[in-house]
Parts: structure tokens; C-alpha cells; sequence
């Protein structure tokens, strides 16, 4: 049991990463525990879209686990090049999982790299979700964290358009045209 309070006492340390995504109404940025959270229902939400026999359960634990590396590694902007982050973030999932008995050990760290290499349908349709949330709030929020970052629409549409469509086309093909509205409301950064 304590190696279990251990293990849930350390990724509480999530709250306190913070990402470039405000909630919606809200002046704060987002932390990664939301963020995980906020994808595991979406994920649930979309669960109908999602490709026959995707394992939604397998989903929703790859999703919870898969920010857990941003403890150490602290959240590197999406949009930014980062040298060396994933190596940091699995590093990091290493050393939490550790304090758990097997077999949540192996069983976390195995859904953490299933989700980072991105090859299972769970993993394609879980990665989808995750590139689709930031979208979602920066759609409805007039594009916040694309204009405070200089985000540009080719940007946004070239870094989540293969994983979401790849992973849950009818959501891609959502998102395809409210991308196309927000450039025309000129809610892009310039790049």
C-alpha cells in the first residue's frame, strides 16, 4: 500500500506543471493533470468515432499516464523544437513507476511507450485526442496560445492534422474546417 500512497503523492506534483493552454474563462494557464483529465473524457466522449475494437479502457490509461514524464521534464510547447525532451520525460516516467509494485510498473511504462510510439490503434486514437484538445480550447478561445506564441495555421494544421486524422478521421475532418474559419478570423500568430 505505501509504495502505491508514494507513487500517487509524486505525479500530484503535476498540478504544478504548467502548459501555454488557458481553461476556458479562465486567466490561468492549464496544468497537465487537467489536461490529462480533460482528454480521458474526451476520449470516452468520442469512444463511437473511435476505429472497431479499439480497447477504449487501454486508452484512457495510456492518456492518464502519458503527461506523468512533464514532472521532471517540465511541458515543452508543442509547437517549440526541444532537443532531448523525450528522453528526459522517459527518464522521468522510469524513476515515478519505479515506486510501484510490478505489475503497475511495467504495465505503466509499457502504456507510456505504447502511446510514444504511436503504432497500436489505442496508441493512434489516444494520440489523436491528445494533438485534438489544445485545438479545441485554443478554437474556443479565439486562438489564445496561437497568438501569444506566433503560432501560424500551416503550423497547427501540419503538427496535428496526421496524427488526428490517422487516429480518428471524423474528427479530423471537424476540426479541418473550424481550422480554415479561425485563420480567416485571423486567430494565428505570425511565423
Amino acid at each position: 500500500m505505501q509504495q502505491v500512497v508514494d507513487f500517487i503523492l509524486e505525479i500530484d506534483k503535476l498540478k504544478g506543471v504548467t502548459r501555454k493552454v488557458r481553461p476556458l474563462g479562465l486567466d490561468r494557464y492549464e496544468n497537465p493533470a487537467e489536461h490529462s483529465w480533460h482528454i480521458a473524457m474526451l476520449a470516452s466522449s468520442l469512444a463511437p468515432y473511435a476505429d472497431p475494437g479499439v480497447d477504449l479502457s487501454r486508452v484512457i490509461a495510456m492518456l492518464l499516464v502519458h503527461d506523468l514524464g512533464e514532472i521532471d521534464a517540465g511541458d515543452t510547447f508543442f509547437f517549440a523544437e526541444s532537443a532531448g525532451t523525450k528522453a528526459k520525460e522517459r527518464a522521468c516516467v522510469e524513476r515515478i513507476v519505479s515506486l510501484l509494485p510490478d505489475p503497475q510498473r511495467s504495465s505503466f511504462l509499457a502504456l507510456w511507450i505504447e502511446l510514444d510510439e504511436g503504432e497500436t490503434p489505442e496508441a493512434r486514437f489516444a494520440n489523436a485526442v491528445d494533438r485534438a484538445m489544445p485545438v479545441l480550447l485554443n478554437l474556443a478561445n479565439d486562438g489564445q496560445s496561437w497568438r501569444e506564441n506566433g503560432v501560424s495555421h500551416e503550423q497547427v494544421v501540419r503538427r496535428v492534422g496526421p496524427p488526428i486524422h490517422a487516429g480518428c478521421p471524423a474528427l479530423w475532418a471537424y476540426l479541418e474546417a473550424r481550422l480554415d474559419d479561425a485563420n480567416a478570423r485571423g486567430w494565428f500568430g505570425a511565423r
